[in-house]
């Protein structure tokens, strides 16, 4: 039997939103709790240098590949139940991975930490959507979880730094444990199903390995990318995942029950929210990238004091996402996204023509603040332009287009970054990112090696300023893109009137 939504949400219904918020803070704290933990965890388990990679990014490779099948099966099988097996699944892999032996038990439960995340994070987008089928209180719901996420990633450091202050490498996993047995707890109880007779529950499993076969190399090609622009195998990589999206989506055209139905393209809301997404990601993933290093190669910050240091823009972004849908109740969505992306560009221009650590903060705090509305709105755009029957597939484009979004910025602007860097420095000791420059300058005598630091520190700011600058334009490009695309959208709720 098919259990549908109630018309109006409740009590139960904002209950059910703080279970699903609980999880998402919890995934987007494991995304990046684990850099802190790393030294700790390497000391103990002695990985090898490829094994440390697999530690580090398996997570983030399953989720990836599998995020699109998670979220078409959640849509035949239920996504309560999808949720809830997710969920136990992820609390499971956490103590594994706590108190994991050797780095072959640790990767492994990695593994099973990115399978529970991809079909929990699909799954959870939806059942927000459902739970309010008020247009308004849709858009609050749907900000008030983004708010969670970007709330999650700015604690994920902070958290584990006070975890690691006390206790082993393993209580950054283990703290996973009674959040997701609430999570279980609370989605039997206060979520409804959500499982449609739209179609049989059967997968078509080429189409899972085509899916695999495309975004795996995507994203390890654009990874390798990041770390070094001259690899003429991540571009090999790259390709192959290309042929592979094609060959994917032509096989969608011809099935009945595609694993994606490419019918949600046709949607001039759905389409333009997904790319205005993406393209924000690429900006969001390349500056966070490049401020992180700042913080800790140039101002000298620990880890701990860069997280808590970077907690501010994240704080903006949170800040950004509840407001959101209170404008968009008055003004179209369209503009608020809109003049969020020109203030955003704005901060940016701050950050250029500042100085200091405060100016770098200040910008990049109004820089996130006017992105903002592109994930609170956006996400809801996005699943609310799809069928019911089809809104954990739309969730899952809506997050795994987030993912590449991040990860091609991290390549795109970090080969910007890299190659004006490279055109600064002169010394051949400048190697070709600062941190090689460090290096070299730790074998040297104090009077060489301060000059070259100098030199590679200012090398690295003109880098910095030459993605700040080019986030500023995306961000200006990108307001024109939600003004065109999305103008034809009424404030949220108005059509309920």
């Amino acid at each position: 039997m098919t259990t549908t939504f109630a018309t109006r949400a409740g009590a139960r219904g904002w209950l059910g939103l703080s279970v699903l918020c609980l999880a998402t803070l919890l995934l987007a704290v494991d995304n990046t709790v684990l850099m802190l933990a790393l030294p700790h965890l390497a000391a103990d388990l002695h990985p090898s240098g490829t094994e440390l990679l697999w530690i580090t990014d398996v997570y983030g490779f399953m989720i990836a590949g599998f995020i699109i099948t998670m979220g078409s099966l959640g849509d035949r099988i239920g996504r309560r139940r999808l949720m809830v097996i997710g969920a136990a699944a992820f609390g499971a892999a956490s103590v594994v991975a706590a108190f994991s032996t050797t780095t072959t038990m640790l990767i492994a439960a990695r593994v099973l930490l990115g399978l529970a995340g991809a079909a929990m994070g699909p799954s959870a987008l939806a059942l927000v959507a459902g739970l309010f089928p008020d247009a308004k209180r849709r858009a609050m719901a749907i900000g008030v979880f983004t708010a969670c996420f970007m709330g999650g990633a700015a604690g994920g450091p902070v958290i584990g730094g006070i975890l690691l202050e006390s206790f082993w490498w393993g209580s950054v996993f283990l703290m996973g444990v009674p959040v997701m047995a609430l999570v279980v707890a609370g989605g039997l109880f206060l979520l409804p199903e959500t499982a449609t007779d739209a179609g049989p529950a059967r997968i078509d499993l080429v189409s899972v390995a085509m899916s695999l076969a495309a975004v795996l190399p995507v994203v390890y090609g654009l990874k390798e990318l990041a770390d070094d622009p001259a690899q003429i195998s991540a571009y090999v990589t790259l390709a192959v995942g290309l042929v592979f999206c094609v060959a994917f989506v032509r096989r969608q055209g011809r099935l009945a029950e595609p694993l994606l139905d490419l019918r949600l393209f046709s949607g001039r809301s759905f389409t333009g929210a997904l790319l205005i997404l993406a393209v924000a990601m690429v900006v969001q993933g390349g500056v966070y990238l490049f401020v992180s290093q700042q913080l800790q190669l140039v101002e000298g910050l620990s880890p701990l004091a860069a997280g808590l240091w970077m907690a501010v823009p994240a704080l903006g972004l949170v800040a950004g996402s509840l407001a959101s849908p209170v404008l968009a109740g008055k003004l179209r969505p369209g503009l608020v996204v809109g003049w969020g992306l020109v203030l955003s560009a704005a901060g940016f221009a701050v950050v250029l023509v500042g100085d200091g650590l405060g100016a770098l903060i200040a910008g990049v705090t109004v820089a996130f603040l006017g992105m903002a509305p592109v994930g609170a709105l956006g996400l809801g755009l996005i699943v609310g332009a799809a069928p019911p029957e089809r809104a954990g597939s739309a969730s899952a484009l809506a997050e795994s287009s987030g993912e590449l979004g991040i990860a091609l910025g991290i390549a795109l602007l970090g080969s910007l970054g890299a190659a004006v860097y490279g055109g600064a420095v002169t010394s051949p000791q400048a190697g070709g990112s600062l941190n090689e420059a460090l290096e070299a300058a730790a074998g040297l005598p104090s009077s060489p090696a301060a000059a070259l630091v100098a030199e590679a520190q200012a090398a690295f700011a003109q880098g910095l300023m030459a993605v700040t600058a080019a986030g500023g334009l995306l961000a200006l490009g990108l307001a024109v893109v939600s003004m065109t695309l999305l103008r034809h959208l009424r404030p949220i709720g108005e059509e309920n009137r």
